[in-house]
């Protein structure tokens, strides 16, 4: 039984949202995000990444960069640039990108949720990454970047979409790639109702993208819990900024590996082992990218090989069975020595977004060899968070991104 609630948003004035919108903060390394806030001042990354409006001696996490960060957004909203609205809501944001559409439900989610397992995970998270947005959430005394969750799909739910879909959508804007973003509003109270009643009845919520961002946002709601014993679980601190999408929007991309290095072999000699292990043929040029599960290509010395994994080598275990669990456990451990892809420095991760002409681009300039992989489903997804195990790094790639400064939550 999921708690799936509406809320009222901090949002954009319609004729600011494109400006305003912003991909996600941990896309840009410092440097780029202070040349995306030059380029365009109006940028939500001046909120996200506040460090872009000071100069260069200060820390990233200094608590300065976190004061900026609060004291920019809550002066935008008086100033005008965003709205409160008035009454607590649901949002529908569409993306579409290259053709393809995937819809989901701007809402809240429950901490207890998190918590007690209803809405699950496949990632660990690590302190440190978690310390940024807490003290960002924290002293911003709102949430300014949505949790990418799923769901199995709900025809009542799905009903409501499409009803409120045909209406005049709020915001209508496409990003500088390319992307379209349109958002509505349900604001009638039926409707809200049937949402709410409708998310009651799913009895999983799936974290897809932002392990990070949601548990920091739970720590937030804690320490807040904390500070006021007397909480009765109905404050915003309770609940966490989410769009929620249904499983069959959702299209999960390519994760691709590149090596450094090949562990002292030759080209020919490390073909020779990677054809012991695998069904090893050479590829045409336009056929590079694997067509199924089970298959992954790779780039070595100016060359594509479709490589495919032995049946007797499969498995049904959730994890045990991706195909990049087991051409890290199958080649990239006992051949090359790379026992923890999450640290060794010999291993480096592309999304597939990116596209293959990146791993070759790699390949003539740092790498060795490349792994072009077949995208991970969003059903394993789910596997393996239903079986309570974590996917290896780097295993799932979503687009596209949802933006930032779209919708925010006040605490």
């Amino acid at each position: 039984m999921a708690t799936i609630k509406p809320f009222r948003a901090i949002r954009p004035s319609r004729e600011k949202a494109g400006k305003i919108a912003a991909l996600p903060y941990d896309v840009y390394n410092r440097r780029e995000a202070k040349e995306e806030v030059k380029r365009n001042p109006e940028s939500f990354l001046k909120i996200d990444r506040a460090e872009t409006q000071l100069g260069d001696e200060i820390d990233t996490y200094a608590k300065e960069v976190y004061q900026k960060a609060h004291d920019t957004l809550w002066d935008m909203v008086e100033k005008g640039a965003f709205v409160k609205e008035e009454t607590s809501c649901y949002y529908i944001y569409e993306l579409t990108m290259d053709g393809r559409t995937q819809t989901g439900l701007a809402a809240c989610a429950s901490i207890d949720d998190y918590e007690q397992g209803v809405i699950k995970k496949h990632e660990n998270t690590r302190a440190e990454k978690e310390q940024d947005r807490i003290s960002h959430v924290d002293i911003c005394n709102a949430q300014t970047g949505p949790i990418f969750l799923a769901y199995r799909s709900n025809p009542t739910i799905n009903d409501v979409v499409c009803m409120i879909k045909k209406k005049e959508s709020l915001y209508d804007f496409v990003s500088e790639d390319g992307i379209r973003h349109r958002v509505w509003v349900i604001s009638e109270p039926a409707q809200i109702r049937t949402v709410e009643e409708a998310f009651a009845s799913v009895g999983e919520i799936y974290i897809a993208d932002g392990h990070h961002r949601a548990a920091s946002a739970v720590k937030v709601g804690q320490m807040r819990r904390e500070a006021n014993p007397d909480y009765n679980g109905e404050e915003e601190f309770n609940f966490f900024l989410s769009v929620l999408f249904p499983d069959e929007q959702l299209m999960i991309m390519d994760y691709n590996r590149v090596i450094k290095d090949l562990n002292g072999m030759s080209a020919t000699a490390f073909l020779d082992k990677v054809s012991e292990i695998f069904q090893v043929e050479l590829l045409k040029e336009q056929d590079v990218k694997p067509g199924k599960k089970g298959e992954f290509s790779m780039y070595l010395e100016g060359n594509w090989y479709k490589c495919s994994i032995l049946p007797k080598d499969c498995s049904e275990d959730p994890v045990e069975g991706l195909d990049v669990s087991l051409l890290q456990k199958k080649l990239f451990s006992p051949v090359l020595g790379i026992t923890d892809p999450k640290t060794d420095s010999r291993i480096d991760f592309v999304g597939g977004i990116r596209g293959t002409k990146e791993l070759e681009r790699r390949c003539q300039t740092d790498c060795a060899a490349a792994f072009a992989m077949f995208p991970t489903s969003i059903q394993e997804l789910f596997a393996v968070a239903d079986a309570g195990l974590l996917m290896p790094p780097k295993s799932t790639w979503f687009e596209p991104k949802l933006r930032s400064g779209i919708f925010i939550h006040a605490l």
